[in-house]
């Protein structure tokens, strides 16, 4: 989400109306997918895709935006359901505090936007469904989420804070487009039973899309305090030999196979902030985005020499962003994880499967030892086990609802 300050702050010379003829505007506004009683309109997929486009380019397509409106509405009709309706003046609370992260005013905020063709209501209404699905978790699942002592012993031993971990992992990540994701959670199922090295290598090399894939999946050690968050006490949990439960991330199933773990006399930080870059290539993965993206590999040493590659080009096409490990999108963390300063992962595409991803890692900001607590790490573990809670559940709404085009 910080990436807005950024984007919107080129936006403001550029203009992006709605304005069509009654024709046009009669057919944006005809429902194209109905949630049960629910219908979604052609101009709400517009406006999605545009927001999208926005806050987050790796995602912004129209499958996305389906996809995502879908599970807004599903949110909307949960939150009815258990009779949560937010005031005015907490969803202009929520749009405050949203703009203020972006170091701009509500009304800043919403001038940018507009200028990119998106509506006001687009924007209080993703605040409303996102402030009131926030308070919907906390109220069904708060109780359930018990942090023990133990737990935040073994959270603060994975941390950077005195951790001198680091792990020997096998990876398989396997694209999952919504048509196909059912079969490819199941696949990833029965994967993740397995206790065998070389079944899991075997696994990797059939139906892996990384890089590692010609290598069975086997990445090199890695220090635990570079991983993602929510991935650590994953791996904690596991012997050497199993593999974790399927990890969603977008467009994408992952699993992860222990092969060995060890302490070291190196203390590895800890990180508070991540810098990186991302080029947008077009073609996908196609041989000619491949080799552009070698071209510019080759020509570029820090992520400052990327601004002279997107010069004169659209402002989506290049996005650099700092940001706490917690925040960054899941997929995007674990290509970082396997990156030192100024190195570059081509393993990602955008959500839309149209843009190679030219991903640079420019630095890493350690964590002052002081700043971890064990509140903060309490608080931390609370959040990753309640969007869990949250993420079955809105799994299960999908699987039960009535979705259909119109």
């Amino acid at each position: 989400m910080t990436r807005f300050l950024s984007l919107l702050a080129v936006c403001a010379g550029l203009s992006h109306g709605l304005a069509m003829a009654p024709a046009q505007a009669q057919n944006l506004f005809a429902p194209v997918i109905q949630v049960n009683e629910d219908v979604i309109t052609a101009f709400e997929l517009q406006q999605r895709e545009l927001f999208l486009r926005i806050v987050a380019p790796a995602r912004s397509s129209a499958a996305v935006a389906r996809a995502d409106l879908i599970d807004d509405a599903l949110r909307k009709q949960a939150l009815k359901q258990a009779g949560l309706e937010l005031t005015d003046a907490e969803v202009r609370d929520g749009m405050d505090e949203f703009a203020g992260r972006a170091n701009l005013t509500t009304a800043e905020f919403l001038q940018a936007l507009g200028q990119r063709g998106v509506a006001e209501e687009t924007f209080r209404d993703f605040v409303a469904i996102s402030t009131g699905w926030r308070d919907f978790v906390r109220a069904r699942f708060g109780a359930r989420v018990q942090v023990t002592e133990t737990d935040i012993d073994r959270a603060l031993a994975a941390s950077g804070s005195g951790s001198s971990l680091r792990v020997l992992l096998s990876e398989i990540i396997m694209p999952a487009p919504p048509r196909e994701a059912a079969a490819v959670l199941a696949r990833a199922e029965r994967i993740s039973q397995t206790t065998s090295e070389a079944e899991f290598s075997a696994a990797a090399r059939r139906y892996s899309a990384t890089a590692s894939r010609g290598r069975g999946g086997r990445l090199e050690w890695t220090p635990i305090s570079n991983l993602p968050p929510i991935l650590r006490p994953l791996l904690l949990a596991l012997a050497p030999g199993e593999v974790t439960q399927p990890i969603p991330i977008p467009n994408a199933v992952a699993l992860f196979q222990l092969r060995g773990i060890e302490e070291t006399d190196r203390i590895a930080p800890e990180y508070s902030a991540i810098e990186y870059a991302q080029y947008f290539i077009p073609g996908g993965r196609s041989e000619a985005a491949l080799a552009e993206a070698n071209r510019v590999r080759a020509a570029t040493d820090v992520c400052d020499d990327l601004y002279g590659f997107a010069k004169d080009q659209p402002e989506e096409v290049l996005t650099r962003d700092t940001l706490a490990p917690a925040d960054i999108p899941q997929d995007i963390a674990l290509e970082l994880a396997k990156l030192d300063d100024n190195e570059v992962s081509t393993a990602l595409v955008s959500a839309d499967g149209q843009n190679l991803v030219f991903l640079m890692l420019c630095g890493r900001t350690a964590t002052d030892s002081a700043d971890v607590s064990r509140d903060g790490v309490a608080n931390q573990l609370r959040t990753e086990r309640l969007t869990g809670f949250a993420n079955s559940f809105l799994e299960q709404l999908r699987a039960d609802a009535r979705i259909r085009n119109k």
